[in-house]
């Protein structure tokens, strides 16, 4: 795969990811059936991709898919309880619990920038309680934080196994995921728009996009990566407001910016830095 290549691809995964937040509002049945159904779908598309896949039940990769089900069940949850926008941003705080959590889980320092990025995000988090909200508003402004959460629980064990194949993991996930949710459907009247919905989720918005992720983060470095995956929280509510019409408020807009900045800022920082580091230095006689 070419630069170019892997580019388009991430681009077209991140495009794909950022209409759950419009599919879940369109899907009338709750959390736990949709992440049932939806994860039952994906696990075909990545079963199909990956043909043969290799469990090795280690800690991290059973870890990592039992955190990328609380990821999507909590994920789902806040989108139907708030607004898109505040879902997506929320949990775009993951970030934030990566750096805290890899101090001791991975060993690995913070820099300076990662602590200032951890302060700008907790005040960018701030304002999504800055007004009045309804319970169900604040329960889904909480659910985004906590799969903010689990989500960096998932990145912790997808780099425990850097040396193995991540999609097992996601695979091994929507196993359980569907697993936990399909009982959940059975009760449910399905319409055909949820019946299609629940479809598209599956093979689009977690399947392929989450093989053309694979494939494309091996050839683009993590400024590229990071650049371009901001564009999830930038589109997520825009196809929200577009066809169904939810507005976010001016305070989650600019909390929302505010977590957008730090995190793409932050991204760029530590890759310097770590660039920075591996370059070989010159003696000077």
């Amino acid at each position: 795969m070419t630069r170019r290549t892997a580019v388009l691809a991430l681009v077209l995964a991140v495009i794909l990811w950022s209409t759950s937040g419009l599919l879940i509002k369109l899907v009338t049945v709750n959390a736990l059936a949709l992440t049932g159904g939806r994860s039952a779908v994906a696990a075909f598309v990545t079963l199909a991709f990956l043909r043969r896949p290799h469990f090795t039940w280690s800690s991290a990769q059973v870890g990592g898919a039992v955190a990328y089900v609380f990821t999507q069940v909590l994920f789902v949850y806040a989108t139907q309880q708030t607004t898109a926008a505040n879902a997506i941003f929320l949990q775009y705080t993951a970030p934030l619990w990566v750096a805290l959590f890899s101090i001791w889980f991975l060993k690995e320092r913070p820099i300076a920038a990662d602590w200032w990025a951890m302060g700008a995000i907790l005040a960018g988090m701030g304002l999504f309680f800055a007004e009045d909200l309804t319970s169900a508003g604040m329960m889904g402004n909480v659910s985004a934080i906590l799969s903010g959460v689990s989500l960096a629980w998932l990145v912790l064990f997808m780099r425990k196994q850097k040396d193995g194949s991540p999609l097992e993991t996601i695979l091994l996930g929507n196993v359980l995921a569907a697993l936990v949710g399909l009982p959940f459907l059975w009760g449910e009247s399905l319409t055909p728009a949820d019946v299609g919905g629940l479809l598209f989720l599956g093979v689009f918005q977690i399947g392929l996009s989450m093989v053309l992720f694979s494939a494309a983060i091996k050839h683009l470095t993590a400024i590229e990566s990071i650049l371009i995956q901001t564009l999830e929280p930038v589109l997520n509510p825009i196809w929200v407001f577009l066809i169904i019409a939810e507005s976010p408020t001016v305070p989650a807009l600019l909390g929302g910016g505010v977590v957008i900045l730090t995190v793409t800022a932050r991204s760029i920082i530590t890759a310097r830095s770590k660039r920075r580091l591996r370059r070989p230095k010159i003696d000077q006689k």
